[in-house]
């Protein structure tokens, strides 16, 4: 791993987890905060990183926005910098590798990964944020997978409670079984990002993945509801990170 950065194979290293989506706009940082939060009442030190963001203010704000870095960062008890859960920040709402060259520059990709060992270093686990889908291009030569393989957290797959989703989470379960030697998943969280409005597929979703799916459906949300099932995302964490080795 470039400069030197912790990973789970490390001894070293706390647990973690990797959190994507199926694709962009799921509920990424919804769930990561609630995870973050139930993790801190549960008296951990949580890690939040995310490697890079776009469509969000280029400079950290330490007053809560609607900036993702900023809903982990408080949703985790404001651990650490602000400046450190999120290194690279862009202002255009493209892929990051766009946005970034929009501000005539680049993702740096060593900073992409060696971001995550200010968190590595000084917490009980850490809690990782991708951006879109696991082959969301997040610089010009990497995909979230990528980093998600590196970094070798298992993944927490955000799903959106509507119409399709089944073929969007079979799609992804499958990229992540095939992706370089496989990427571990810890299961699967179904979020309801909008009102059902009629969408009949919202009371049947959960029961036809949990059919299909082999990872399990770990929780639900309804619209901008809590999960509606207690994980112990801790030991979660432990239990797929460590017997993946």
């Amino acid at each position: 791993m470039p400069d030197g950065s912790l990973t789970v194979m490390d001894t070293k290293a706390p647990p973690g987890l990797f959190i994507t989506g199926t694709d962009t706009e799921v509920g990424k940082t919804y769930v990561t905060a609630q995870i973050a939060r139930a993790l801190v009442a549960a008296g951990k030190k949580v890690g939040v990183y995310k490697p890079c963001a776009s469509g969000c203010h280029p400079q950290p704000q330490e007053s809560e926005s609607q900036d993702d870095p900023e809903i982990l960062w408080h949703a985790a008890g404001q651990p650490g910098e602000l400046a450190a859960v999120c290194p690279q920040r862009f202002s255009a709402p493209l892929a990051p590798h766009v946005a970034a060259r929009h501000e005539g520059g680049i993702v740096d990709e060593a900073l992409l990964r060696s971001g995550i060992r200010y968190w590595q270093e000084r917490s009980d686990i850490v809690l990782v944020e991708g951006v879109g889908g696991l082959m969301s291009p997040i610089s010009d030569n990497d995909y979230v997978a990528d980093l998600a393989s590196e970094f070798g957290y298992p993944l927490i797959v955000v799903a959106p409670n509507a119409l399709g989703v089944i073929n969007q989470t079979l799609q992804t379960l499958i990229v992540a079984e095939t992706f370089c030697d496989g990427l571990p998943v810890a299961g699967v969280v179904l979020n309801q990002v909008v009102a059902a409005a009629g969408d009949l597929s919202v009371a049947s979703n959960v029961d036809e993945l949990e059919k299909r799916c082999i990872p399990p459906v770990l929780a639900c949300t309804g619209h901008g509801g809590a999960l509606d099932r207690q994980v112990d995302w801790f030991e979660l964490a432990g239990r797929v990170c460590y017997d993946e080795r």
